[in-house]
């Protein structure tokens, strides 16, 4: 089974879309906890309206996005987790993709996928690549890593901590850090997944955490490596980024190819989300 956690916080506008785009993932066994700390918005109206018989709801406060999701991993059964901001969607299969992959893949704990960077009105903004995994170039900016293309087994999550509550901007960052030192082993594939909004509405698109981003990630990053930051992390960093186009040939032309296209539209067939006729990419 694969569980899906979505946190919402009065998100009423676009959180039907995110609930719908996990309902209509075809042919697997899906488990899905939607966290609600006490919007007042009509989203919790709009929950209560759910009776799909795979939704859980997790309807209490919080201290946070981090704790959040902590409540809702920790409602999960699957063996596979994964996690959706309200504000975004998955696309067509792409658990089924997971699903398949886990199964054929048993010694792999972490994998990750590619998708789309959209606007708050479903509009492509940008195609999204993943890149190969190594814990020391993620800790410079070396690795790019799609969240909502991201999933794990719930055993490897239970070797950690969890996410971690005090951290109020890359909770999903340093997950990824506590994993690969509880010894998960990572794996990145080429395929689509999912869509990340950007949005004014949202932590990433406002920019209005900046600031508390920067001192978030700088504290799990000395607690990796063991030590503050020093001058020499410039050069490290550097190293590391250059590393990252070695091992994604091609990277920096397809990225530059896919800012300057631009077009396209996130919409709703048949079976899912699908992104119709965009040039980006």
């Amino acid at each position: 089974m694969i569980s899906i956690v979505t946190i919402s916080m009065n998100q009423g506008r676009l959180l039907p879309t995110a609930v719908d785009s996990v309902l209509a993932q075809r042919d697997v066994d899906l488990e899905y906890v939607i966290v609600d700390a006490g919007s007042t918005d009509g989203s919790r109206e709009y929950l209560a309206t759910l009776h799909d018989p795979r939704v859980k709801l997790v309807l209490e406060p919080d201290q946070g996005p981090a704790d959040g999701l902590n409540k809702g991993v920790r409602s999960t059964t699957g063996a596979v987790v994964g996690y959706l901001n309200a504000d975004d969607l998955y696309l067509v299969d792409a658990l089924r993709e997971v699903d398949n992959f886990f199964r054929t893949n048993p010694s792999v704990d972490v994998v990750y996928g590619d998708g789309w960077i959209i606007d708050g009105e479903a509009r492509v903004r940008r195609h999204f690549e993943a890149t190969p995994w190594g814990l020391r170039r993620y800790l410079y900016g070396g690795v790019n890593v799609l969240q909502q293309s991201t999933f794990f087994r719930r055993s490897a999550f239970d070797r950690t901590s969890g996410f971690n509550s005090h951290n109020v901007t890359c909770w999903d960052g340093e997950l990824l850090v506590d994993l690969a030192l509880a010894g998960a082993r990572f794996r990145r594939v080429r395929a689509d997944w999912s869509a990340f909004r950007l949005h004014a509405e949202g932590i990433s698109g406002s920019g209005r955490l900046e600031a508390q981003y920067h001192q978030d990630r700088q504290r799990f990053v000395a607690r990796a490596i063991g030590r503050d930051a020093h001058v020499a992390d410039g050069v490290l960093a550097l190293s590391a980024r250059t590393e990252k186009l070695l091992r994604a040939p091609g990277y920096a032309l397809r990225r530059l190819k896919s800012r300057s296209a631009g077009g396209g539209l996130v919409e709703r067939g048949p079976n899912g989300y699908v992104i119709r006729a965009s040039r980006a990419g």
